[in-house]
């Protein structure tokens, strides 16, 4: 996903709250928020900035390769939580 300045992220897609898609959130700033109870995340670290959710969301390395018009990401890679 892209924050508002354009940046993009990759990050799981279940809020480490009650298990609901992220990507059908709401980006502010560099923050998603979890559309059923509120919680929300760092796009950057995965950490919850707001409750209910108290637990990190994995977060993964992005590549974006220009000459492919590609963005990458290895799952793979992510830190465990």
């Amino acid at each position: 996903m892209r924050d508002e300045d354009g940046g993009v992220h990759a990050l799981e897609d279940l809020c480490s709250h009650d298990e609901i898609a992220l990507s059908d959130g709401d980006v502010e700033g560099c923050t998603i928020e979890c559309w059923k109870h509120g919680s929300q995340f760092d796009l950057v670290t995965g950490r919850p900035l707001q409750l209910p959710a108290v637990l990190p969301v994995r977060v993964f390395p992005v590549r974006i390769d220009e000459s492919r018009g590609e963005i990458l990401v290895d799952p793979s890679e992510a830190p465990a939580t």
